[in-house]
Formats: structure tokens, sequence, C-alpha cells
């Protein structure tokens, strides 16, 4: 246990706060690309929209407790919590929030869940060295970067093919209003799965903190006052919007109708509940990106901006290295004082 003054407490647990705010602005557009680039909905009704489901994914964990899953990998499953010390808690949130602004204000895209994991694997790393790295739970937090894209483009390939299919028999018309209402009903869906695995994060960094400060006892279960305030946290951050980020997921990688919007988000939603349930700290812009990328293949290769997306990619494979060095250079900050 690692004494620490209840002031420094609260003024960690608001920088913690402060990054999933700082997360549901940067993520805005994970949930509303698509219902903003189709003009479904207007950027400002849109936000609302996300911002709602966002919070509305807290009332889902009191109906099953079991979907805070990721907030026990963030908390315990990529560094030991037993050598996690509140310097290592404010190294890996410097180091996810100072990537996180850096993307921002060029407007890429990256991801803030894996910001966060290169922060406290940088930091973690800086403290014990890699004897406190939880090698099962990073894997499976590095793998989810491979496969939660290249899943969501199938199965929003899946879903046009399935979709077109059973809508075959309709006019046009008939098919533009199906697919208008399938769409907002799928981005509420992608929404509420954004912030209960996002919001999580933060859960996780929070818990732990208060672990190795001793203010926590017995099992490690997240507080219901920690669980609610990440909540408002992120819906407020996404109430802000990340206006550049839109831009870039809604209209630059690819142009999408209804159609594709609908497939894209409900492709989305399906990889980040699963990943939810099995506490993996799955990216939501990978996610949606791939499914966004998978909806456009299925009309034509061609209709997707490649270059745009090598962009994006390459933001990926940098997030975590990048975080990871800034987080241990913050943790270091930390022994001169």
């Amino acid at each position: 246990m690692h004494e620490l003054a209840f002031p420094l407490l609260v003024g960690l647990i608001l920088v913690a706060l402060a990054f999933d705010y700082l997360n549901g602005l940067h993520d805005a557009a994970n949930s509303i690309a698509t219902v903003v680039a189709t003009r479904l909905l207007s950027p400002v009704k849109a936000v609302a929209f996300a911002a709602f489901f966002n919070f509305a994914a807290y009332f889902l964990t009191l109906a099953v407790p079991s979907l805070h899953a990721v907030a026990e990998t963030i908390g315990k499953g990529l560094i030991d919590k037993d050598v996690i010390t509140p310097a290592v808690i404010f190294g890996a949130l410097g180091g996810a929030m100072t990537w996180n602004v850096i993307t921002w204000l060029k407007g890429i895209p990256s991801s803030s869940s894996h910001a966060l994991v290169g922060g406290l694997v940088g930091a973690g790393v800086a403290h014990a060295g890699m004897t406190g790295v939880k090698w099962a739970g990073l894997n499976k937090t590095l793998l989810a970067i491979v496969l939660s894209p290249v899943i969501g483009m199938f199965l929003a390939m899946l879903v046009m093919l399935l979709s077109s299919w059973a809508l075959r028999r309709s006019t046009a018309p008939q098919a533009e209003r199906s697919f208008r209402a399938l769409h907002l009903a799928s981005s509420a869906a992608y929404s509420l799965s954004h912030g209960l695995n996002d919001a999580q994060k933060t859960m996780g960094i929070i818990t732990v903190l208060l672990y190795s400060t001793g203010y926590l006892t017995g099992p490690f279960e997240v507080p219901h006052w920690v669980a609610i305030s990440c909540y408002i946290a992120i819906a407020l951050g996404t109430m802000t919007g990340g206006w550049r980020i839109i831009e870039t997921m809604g209209s630059r990688i690819t142009r999408l109708s209804q159609h594709q919007g609908f497939s894209a988000s409900l492709a989305g939603s399906i990889v980040v509940f699963s990943a939810s349930t099995l506490g993996i700290p799955v990216s939501t812009t990978h996610t949606i990106t791939g499914s966004i990328i998978g909806a456009g293949v299925s009309r034509r290769a061609s209709a997707v901006r490649w270059g745009v997306a090598k962009n994006v990619v390459v933001a990926w494979v940098i997030t975590i290295p990048a975080s990871a060095v800034v987080g241990a250079l913050v943790y270091s900050t930390t022994l001169l004082f």
C-alpha cells in the first residue's frame, strides 16, 4: 500500500475524470460518424444523441454487473495491481492525455483506449520493470488491435449482404425509409457499446488507484460512485464533440448511404459489445473505422479512400509505443519531487 494524502488522491481522481472527458471528446466521432456522414442527424443532434446513449450504458451495467470486466482488465490485468503506485497512475494518464491531445489537434482518429494502455504499460515498466507486466492481459489487448477492425470490416460486409437480401422485394423509397430507421437504432446501439467499453478504462484506473492507496479494501470491485462519475464524464466529453475527427471518420474515408451507415454501426456494436463481455479494452475507433471500410468495400473497393485509411492505420500502430514513452517520461518526472 502506498500512502497518499487525501487532497492528492482527489487531484489524481480529477485528472482521471479529465482523461475520461477527453476520451469522450476525442472519440465522439466514433459513434456518430455514420449518422453525420449520411445526414441522418445534424452534427449537434448527433452529438447529443451519442452522449445520451454513452451515459445510458450505466443503467445497462446495473442490470448486468459482469459487464464491468473491462475495468478489471485495465485495473489489474495489464500491470500487477500490487506494484502500481499513484506515480504510475499519473504517468499513465499523462502519457494517454498527451497523445490524445496531439492526435485530436491533428484530426487523427487514434485510439484513446490504447493510448491509456500504452501510458499504463510505459509508466508501469518504468516503475517495476518488465516483471510487473501481466502478459496474458496485454497480449489479449494487443491482439484486439488487429482483430477488431478486421472483424468489424467483414461483419459490415456480411450485414450489407444479408440486409440487401432481406429487402430485395422493397422499392427504393421503402428500402430507404427502412434503412434510416435501422441506421438510427444501430447508431444508438453503437453509442451504448462505446460508453460501456470506454468509460470502464477510467473506472479501472480510479479503482486500482484506490486499491493501491488503501482507500479500497477487499475484492477488486468498481465502487458505485466511480462508475457513475465516469459515465457522466465521458458523456460530457461526447457532448463537447470532436469535429475534426468527425470529418475524417464520416466523409474522408468513404461516402456512406443509409444502408452502409446501418451496416457499419451494427457491425461495430456487435464487436464492441462482444469485447466488453470478454473484458477486452477494444478500440472503438479501430472498430468503427474497419466497419466503415467494410461497408464501403461492399459497394466497390474504389469507394474507399485508401490513402486516408492508411494514415489512420499508421496512427494505430504508433499509439501504444508513443503513449508508453510519454507515460514513462511523465512517471520519471514524479521522481524529481
